[in-house]
């Protein structure tokens, strides 16, 4: 497999999540159960100890801190963001929070080996060089650290711009979905271990009867192209 950046910068992507800032929140209102579904089941892989240093990186507005907080209190998160608009949204909804503003997703601002757990959700994707970002992300955690990161499938763009179209919405501005071989190809660039991987949200809106079926399809049929098609899709890793 070739390894490829994309043909966005940072900028760009920093500058599409200012533009949807005041709207963001708003938009995954309308579709929370599934918006939510990110920290319920990730929060769940992160396996959170009382002492934990967290990254939870991009944090838009803060709300994977609730679930963090809410799972284990004295667990220490730092939130950390591109976006000025989205840290704006955090500090309005959540002014006790700890956050950081992000320059660039291949500097950031912490010492090597710092955190116990990093939680990276549906950012991969908006990201124009994703090996440097993973092994910067690599750098700051400690050994042995865990990380979940969850990003949508490639087979997820069609039904996404269906659904855009349809409903609208604060939009990905730049972004790639990628398929699960290809972030798996990218973990191991970057020298992370993979010890778990899972498609999620076969059916992501209807009627609950058919998305908990879904979900049951899904579980059942994980690696193979069944679990490809979910639009969330979860990766649970160690550094080594």
């Amino acid at each position: 497999m070739v390894y490829k950046c994309n043909p966005w910068s940072d900028k760009d992507v920093e500058k599409h999540w200012d533009n949807v800032a005041d709207i963001y929140v708003k938009e995954n209102n309308m579709i929370k159960e599934v918006h939510d579904q990110r920290f319920l089941r990730a929060i769940n892989l992160l396996n959170l100890n009382r002492n934990n240093k967290v990254l939870n990186i991009t944090s838009r507005d803060c709300e994977a801190d609730d679930y963090i907080h809410d799972r284990c209190p004295e667990t220490e998160v730092q939130n950390a963001e591109i976006s000025s608009g989205l840290i704006r949204v955090a500090h309005v909804l959540r002014p006790h929070v700890k956050q950081i503003k992000l320059d660039n997703y291949y500097s950031l601002p912490f010492q090597s080996d710092t955190f116990d757990k990093i939680l990276s959700l549906e950012t991969l994707e908006h990201v124009a060089n994703p090996k440097m970002f993973l092994k910067e992300l690599h750098r700051v955690a400690k050994y042995d650290a865990r990380m979940v990161l969850s990003c949508p499938s490639s087979t997820s763009e069609i039904p996404y711009q269906i659904y855009t179209k349809i409903f609208g919405g604060h939009g990905e501005g730049p972004h790639r979905f990628m398929l699960s071989s290809e972030v798996k190809f990218l973990l191991r660039l970057s020298n992370w271990r993979l010890i778990h991987h899972e498609g999620t949200l076969l059916f992501p809106i209807g009627p609950k009867q058919l998305r908990d079926f879904g979900e049951k399809i899904i579980a059942f049929f994980q690696n193979t192209f069944i679990s490809e098609l979910g639009i969330r899709q979860f990766y649970v890793c160690k550094k080594y």
